[in-house]
């Protein structure tokens, strides 16, 4: 029986689709180790949003073989799909597996092809693979693949191809499924599931309703463009008992102009209008977003814009990075680069305001009641934490394990030394 190690890198998607990989595998006679030292494989499940995923793939990779000059290499995912038989040239990397092929790995190291990534932008059909990991409290459902947009500094759509969906049925199966097996939450997963439907002629909100009426468990929404969450669905999602009220919005910038050159068909006034409704129809709903700090062209005041924008937000939380140049993007040919050194200070600024706006998010819900779902794992005090509806993890002041996977209802009290805590209602 070999035995592997994976790392899976980046977004929910390919956390998803190291899962995966790893059932994959374990059904097929091969052994997960924790250390690369016991591995007979090293699995690397690579993301290539930016130059420093890329150039941590490559680290990783070489690090693998100085530990363990035996091992067998293969780096999967998008680095993986967007550079392809190239990558074969180091002589640390022994396989190249594409995005559609690794989620059948067992099948592909059972082929003595060192190259195997067919043309992703050729695929139709969304690949109906069930994750069946138990381990975990919220199971996580992929129901979409593939990009159709082209913002001018993403390389995603070139290493997932065309946006292909699952159907409704195979979602609302998989959900009941979940169920079954005790799951209380599911976490609606994809590259950017607001394209949902969009193959077949339906839209998001024809499968939400689906899972309102033919599910019986939680659920959250994966990232979303602003355009994309119509009044209708906050109207729908307002009235649902089953919705997380967790909104992440794919904003990345605050700055009309930095929009139009990246290719985002929105403006800064309508998504700011559109988080004070969110924040007005749902109890303190959690409102994450993305954004890239120095973009090609993005001038000081353009940034000063874009920051003063964001603080007046209603936004919960930032996430944020500084732009990388992507090449095969439009941004990668522009003349007017901002220096790297300046892309980071200005990331640390927004990081900066994320942090502070967290924070009064958190003071905004101590001594409200909620309800939580109750992690499988404790913390290593043993006291039991989990999840708000609006994602906020709580440590709370009980080690009562018969309370694990269900939900209760708690109050949260206080904010400590970097952590949440509450009490149960019992």
């Amino acid at each position: 029986m070999k035995k592997y190690y994976i790392h899976s890198m980046g977004c929910k998607s390919n956390q998803f689709e190291g899962s995966i990989i790893k059932e994959n595998l374990n059904k097929n006679r091969y052994e997960e180790v924790k250390n690369i030292e016991d591995a007979d494989i090293y699995i690397l499940n690579s993301c290539s949003v930016t130059h420093k995923s890329d150039n941590e793939a490559m680290y990783l990779l070489r690090n693998a073989k100085h530990k363990n000059p035996n091992i067998i290499n293969i780096l999967t995912g998008c680095v993986a799909q967007i550079e392809k038989e190239k990558l074969l040239e180091n002589d640390f990397i022994d396989f190249v597996i594409g995005n559609d092929e690794k989620l059948d790995m067992s099948k592909v190291l059972s082929i003595d092809l060192k190259c195997q990534t067919s043309d992703i932008m050729t695929l139709k059909d969304f690949n109906k693979i069930v994750l069946e990991d138990m381990t975990k409290t919220r199971a996580s459902l992929k129901i979409q693949d593939g990009c159709d947009n082209r913002c001018s500094y993403c390389i995603i759509p070139f290493a997932r191809g065309k946006s292909r969906s699952a159907d409704i049925d195979f979602i609302i199966e998989q959900i009941n499924n979940f169920s079954k097996h005790g799951f209380k939450e599911v976490v609606l997963t994809g590259i950017h599931i607001g394209q949902w439907g969009k193959d077949f002629g339906r839209e998001l909100l024809d499968l939400l309703k689906e899972i309102e009426t033919r599910t019986d468990i939680r659920y959250r929404l994966g990232s979303l463009n602003p355009l994309e969450i119509t009044d209708e669905m906050l109207e729908f999602l307002q009235k649902s008992d089953k919705f997380c009220p967790h909104f992440h919005l794919s904003l990345q910038s605050a700055c009309n102009k930095t929009l139009k050159s990246m290719n985002r068909f929105y403006k800064v006034e309508d998504y700011l209008a559109q988080i004070e409704k969110i924040n007005s129809m749902f109890d303190l709903p959690f409102l994450g977003s993305d954004i890239i700090t120095g973009f090609a062209g993005e001038t000081n005041e353009d940034f000063d814009i874009s920051v003063n924008n964001l603080r007046k937000s209603g936004l919960t939380q930032i996430h944020t990075f500084p732009y990388s140049i992507r090449e095969g993007t439009v941004g990668a040919n522009a003349e007017n680069q901002v220096p790297e050194n300046i892309r980071q200070q200005r990331a640390e600024i927004v990081k900066t305001l994320s942090s502070i706006k967290f924070r009064e998010f958190i003071d905004k819900n101590i001594g409200k009641t909620a309800e939580i779902l109750i992690e499988k794992h404790p913390d290593k005090n043993g006291c039991l934490k989990g999840v708000t509806k609006n994602y906020l993890t709580v440590t709370l002041n009980s080690n009562d394990k018969s309370l694990i996977n269900s939900i209760q209802k708690i109050k949260i009290t206080k904010f400590e030394n970097g952590k949440l805590y509450g009490e149960l209602f019992l």
